[in-house]
């Protein structure tokens, strides 16, 4: 007797250890087309609607359908799209021409433009200040633009160069440096740095995502770095795929996502305080690189394309001709 309950304790915990296990897979592929490559791409979940860069224009699709609903032109360069939703304002930054254009949310129309540092690349709205930053990749700062009235406030010396940025919501923004390897802490308030983390052993880090107070990096040494913001070190690190440029935390599922452009999407998750652990790899494809997350259905958006070899080692990639689209990832 004792013998079957023990096998029945055994049995019932393998089942809720496979029940919690998820399943991410590809639901569908969308086809978009057009030349060119991309970056950033945003959900915005007042309008229901995502944005995706790519190349010189921004493609707006209907997040339930799936269709093509709006296309924003004239963005050359574009990287990053963010949002004020109170505002009815979205905000673009343009690589080639060093500005961030505004754009109004209901009819998709630009309504304005700010000049920023050199080549902004992803951009982000603090609800906290009301304040759009703009990671300006070769001026080695952030513009600080005021998004009711889109007038500049500000600019942030960063002492490197930065790549993505998240807000806590609460008056600090934490900003990923490529080229020094480390995490820089901002007051969006005061629009000063507060204090620098390295982020060893993770190199040229690009994207990052908050999960409580850690501060969740992905690197292009195939390392997702988890840093504690209360102490301000690495306390643990996670194997992800190469050619990583994305990350994302979906706060309802408890997942955290790192978009690998060699093809893959790893999946991770807190198991306990401090402690973080890969949960699935999903194969995606090539050069699917940056993501965003729906929070309503929590599927996970990809932007790729095929890419064409290059020639000569260290040479480019190209990309064939209309073949770009998204992947939507869910359970």
């Amino acid at each position: 007797m004792k013998r079957s309950i023990l096998l029945l304790l055994v049995l019932l915990a393998s089942i809720t250890v496979q029940a919690s296990t998820p399943n991410y897979h590809v639901i569908r592929k969308i086809h978009l087309g057009g030349d060119g490559f991309w970056d950033y791409l945003a959900v915005s979940d007042s309008t229901r609607q995502l944005f995706v860069s790519h190349a010189t224009h921004v493609t707006v699709l209907d997040l339930a359908s799936g269709r093509v609903v709006g296309d924003i032109a004239d963005t050359p360069g574009v990287h990053g799209i963010a949002f004020a939703p109170k505002l009815g304002r979205g905000f673009i930054s343009c690589g080639r021409t060093d500005v961030v254009k505004i754009f109004d949310l209901k009819t998709l129309k630009v309504i304005g433009e700010v000049k920023t540092g050199k080549d902004p690349d992803s951009v982000m709205f603090d609800p906290a200040t009301g304040h759009v930053f703009a990671m300006n990749g070769h001026s080695d700062s952030a513009t600080v633009i005021d998004a009711a009235n889109g007038k500049v406030v500000g600019t942030i010396a960063l002492g490197g160069k930065p790549e993505e940025a998240r807000t806590d919501g609460d008056g600090i923004v934490w900003i990923n440096l490529e080229d020094k390897s480390e995490v820089v802490k901002v007051d969006s308030r005061k629009l000063t740095v507060l204090a620098r983390y390295p982020l060893a052993p993770g190199e040229e880090p690009s994207g990052m995502t908050l999960v409580g107070h850690y501060v969740i990096s992905v690197c292009h040494n195939k390392l997702m770095t988890i840093l504690d913001a209360a102490s301000g070190k690495v306390i643990e690190t996670l194997r992800i795929g190469g050619y990583v440029d994305g990350a994302g935390y979906d706060p309802a599922t408890g997942m955290v996502f790192s978009s690998n452009g060699i093809g893959t999407l790893t999946i991770a998750r807190q198991e306990s305080p401090g402690k973080f652990a890969v949960v699935q790899t999903v194969e995606t494809e090539p050069g699917a690189r940056t993501m965003t997350i729906d929070p309503k259905t929590h599927d996970v958006y990809l932007s790729t394309g095929k890419l064409i070899m290059p020639k000569e080692k260290g040479g480019r990639y190209g990309v064939v001709k209309d073949s770009f689209g998204l992947l939507e990832v869910g359970p």
